[in-house]
C-alpha cells in the first residue's frame, strides 16, 4: 500500500477533545520538515537544472491536479509580485483548468491526453523545464504529461510523497517526500500538501536567488502592489542610502523598485 494512503496512527477522533485533536495535528506536523530534509541532494539537484535552463530563457512549469495543482499554482503566482518577474517565468497549470483552483473539476486527474495539451498551450520547448506534482505519485494527467515532455527531450521533475512512484519513474528529477500515514486517512492536503510546499518555497525562491533576484536577504525587485510594500521599500532604499524614509519613498517611487531606487541614487540622479 501507498504511505500516503495508509491508515492513519490515530483513531476514534470525533470522540476527542478539539485540545487534542489540534495536538495530534502538530505532532504529526513536526515530522514534515525531517522527511523534506533527507530530499535535499535531490532537491539541489533540481534546482541546479532549472537554474541552467532559466538562465538559458527557459521556463519553469509546475502541472498538478487537486491539491497538488493549487500549490504550484500558488508558487508561481506569487513568484512575479515577490521577485519582479514576468508571469511566464514560472507556470502553473491545474488539471481542469483556472476553475479546478476554487472548485474540484471531476476526473480532470484521469486524463491522459490534458496534461500535454494544456503545457502546448504554452509553445513549450526543450528549453524548458516541467515539474509533476502530485502526493500519490500515481495521477494520470500528470504522468502522462511528463511522459510527453520525456519524448520530447524536455527536462522534467516531480514532487511525490511515495516511494518508487509511477510518475517518479517518468521523472529525471524526482523528490520524494514520505511523511507517513495522514492524520485523518489519505487526506494529503494535510502533512502531504505541506510537505509539497515546502519543497516548492525552496525550488523558487532558490532559483530566485540564483537569477539576482535577491540582494543581502532583501527582496529588491518586488512589486509595489500595496501600501506595505511601499512602506517596507522605502525602509530597504534608506538602509542602502542613509536617505530619510520621506526621500527614500520619493526614489522608490519614481523608480518603480527598490534595485533601481538605489541605482539612480548611486548615480546621482
Amino acid at each position: 500500500m501507498r504511505t500516503t494512503e495508509q491508515e492513519s496512527l490515530y483513531d476514534n477522533l470525533e470522540n476527542l477533545s478539539i485540545t487534542t485533536v489540534l495536538e495530534q495535528i502538530n505532532n504529526e506536523d513536526k515530522k514534515i520538515a525531517t522527511a523534506v530534509e533527507l530530499e535535499i541532494p535531490k532537491i539541489e539537484l533540481l534546482v541546479d537544472r532549472i537554474v541552467s535552463n532559466v538562465k538559458k530563457g527557459g521556463r519553469l512549469f509546475y502541472i498538478g491536479a487537486g491539491t497538488s495543482g493549487r500549490l504550484g499554482v500558488l508558487d508561481a503566482s506569487e513568484c512575479p509580485p515577490t521577485f519582479g518577474v514576468s508571469h511566464n517565468v514560472v507556470i502553473g497549470i491545474i488539471a481542469g483548468g483556472d476553475i479546478a483552483i476554487r472548485k474540484a473539476v471531476e476526473f480532470a486527474e484521469d486524463d491522459l491526453f490534458l496534461g500535454w495539451k494544456d503545457l502546448q498551450e504554452y509553445n513549450i520547448s526543450n528549453k524548458d523545464i516541467v515539474i509533476g506534482i502530485a502526493a500519490s505519485g500515481t495521477t494520470p494527467y500528470v504522468i502522462a504529461a511528463l511522459k510527453a515532455c520525456n519524448t520530447r527531450g524536455i527536462a522534467t521533475g516531480c514532487i511525490t510523497c511515495n516511494l518508487n512512484s509511477p510518475l517518479s519513474q517518468v521523472s529525471d528529477y524526482p523528490i520524494e517526500v514520505v511523511v507517513g500515514p495522514e492524520y485523518i486517512t489519505g487526506s494529503t492536503r494535510m502533512k502531504s500538501g505541506t510537505a509539497q510546499k515546502l519543497v516548492l518555497n525552496m525550488i523558487s525562491t532558490s532559483l530566485m536567488i540564483k537569477l539576482g533576484k535577491v540582494q543581502g536577504n532583501r527582496m529588491v525587485d518586488m512589486q509595489l502592489s500595496n501600501d506595505k510594500l511601499v512602506d517596507r521599500g522605502a525602509s530597504m532604499v534608506a538602509d542602502k542610502t542613509g536617505l530619510n524614509l520621506i526621500i527614500s519613498k520619493e526614489y522608490l517611487l519614481n523608480f518603480g523598485n527598490v534595485r533601481e531606487a538605489v541605482k539612480a541614487f548611486k548615480d546621482g540622479k
